[in-house]
């Protein structure tokens, strides 16, 4: 079904090329992101319907991870993939989240500072967990990274998702949480910060930083120590949501945040004149919705800061989650929880994707959604980028 409002591939499409010719020092993996979702949903085919000839024109997908319009597909089946390894268990959300001044050198190197976010989560998580003072036990858990906040800047922190409990040292039995309680915010966030400074600074040591622009000075080993200073003696933000009303609920919640990209097209409110408005939840002032108005060149660059590093993971697996062992584990957990084996999947060839969309959703694209008797079959295709591109009016 084709949107009747405003998209981030209307904005790009109209303001794209204006932006790329202002900023020539644009590397060429934004560039591709964007030239990929000005692009997306142009090229099409028309299909028609072998029963009542009804016609519909399909349009193709760039299937770029960034793009608000290519996701569901990936979405689904990975919330098909984590539902048979849901435990019955408690579930928790907790979030890490990296100072602003740490965010700085963040965006300024992605890869390997997202990485260190990453790991000392990990690290600090698993460390407390297994902490007899606390839980005692071998913990499993997912995290999702997202690097935005509601206003578009960037924001980087991780969303963990954790069964409320794990194996005991000996592996014999399942220690689980007390009920609505996982493990205290407090001692998180302090360990989080003891473990996370002293990765910085080595690779600070190794020669893995770079600094540009703003942060140029901390090149320097002692002003780069100054900048740190402050950031041992504050509090570094770790909370724990309510805990999950149960199992299924996880899976309802988290399949919002797993494939998000920074903004939704439900968001946008209108493109008008050069400005874009979307609309914002703030979080200071009692979660209050708000429209933002920003201009299309600001928008731009605000959506571009959250592009990925090519090959970076943002979804990441520990404990007895992590990838290597997770189906032993897994099976063990079960055991110990008192599951019964599920049944396991058939093998089978790979699908075409209508088949792969019907099967995850219960949508079919191959019926006729006029007749629902007749299949849809291509019956013609075009390029649509030698012509005008579309863009929304919504003045």
């Amino acid at each position: 079904m084709v949107r009747s409002g405003p998209e981030v591939a209307d904005i790009f499409r109209r303001y794209g090329e204006a932006y790329r010719a202002q900023h020539t020092s644009l590397s060429t993996a934004p560039r591709r992101v964007m030239t990929a979702i000005e692009l997306c949903r142009t090229a099409a085919h028309v299909e028609a319907c072998d029963q009542c000839g009804h016609r519909r024109i399909a349009f193709n997908s760039c299937r770029d991870r960034h793009c608000p319009r290519c996701q569901s597909l990936a979405r689904a089946q990975w919330l098909e993939d984590r539902r048979a390894e849901l435990l019955d268990t408690q579930y928790f959300h907790v979030v890490f989240t990296l100072p602003e001044a740490i965010a700085a050198i963040a965006y300024q190197n992605k890869a390997l500072v997202y990485g260190l976010l990453f790991r000392a989560t990990a690290e600090t998580l698993r460390t407390i967990a297994a902490d007899p003072k606390h839980l005692g036990a071998e913990i499993g858990f997912f995290a999702v990274l997202h690097t935005w906040g509601q206003n578009l800047l960037h924001h980087p922190h991780l969303h963990c998702v954790v069964p409320g409990g794990g194996f005991s040292p000996d592996g014999t039995r399942w220690i689980a949480c007390k009920p609505g309680f996982f493990l205290p915010v407090r001692v998180l966030s302090r360990l989080f910060r003891r473990l996370f400074l002293p990765l910085l600074e080595k690779a600070f040591d190794a020669g893995k930083l770079q600094f540009f622009s703003d942060l140029q000075a901390l090149s320097d080993r002692n002003a780069f120590r100054r900048y740190l200073a402050p950031l041992r003696k504050t509090d570094w933000v770790v909370y724990a949501k309510p805990p999950f009303a149960g199992p299924e609920q996880v899976l309802d919640y988290v399949g919002r945040y797993t494939h998000r990209v920074a903004i939704s097209n439900n968001r946008l409110v209108n493109i008008e004149d050069g400005v874009v408005r979307f609309r914002w939840k703030d979080y200071r002032h009692g979660d209050r919705q708000k429209v933002m108005t920003v201009s299309a060149d600001e928008f731009i660059r605000r959506f571009l800061l959250h592009l990925l590093p090519e090959g970076f993971h943002r979804i990441r697996y520990y404990g007895f989650l992590g990838n290597r062992y997770r189906e032993q584990k897994l099976a063990h957990c079960r055991d110990l929880l008192g599951m019964p084996v599920p049944a396991p999947s058939p093998s089978q060839a790979p699908k075409d994707y209508r088949d792969r969309y019907e099967e995850l959703t219960g949508c079919s694209l191959r019926q006729c959604p006029a007749c629902r008797q007749g299949q849809m079959i291509t019956i013609e295709t075009f390029d649509g980028v030698s012509g005008p591109p579309r863009c929304w009016d919504t003045s």
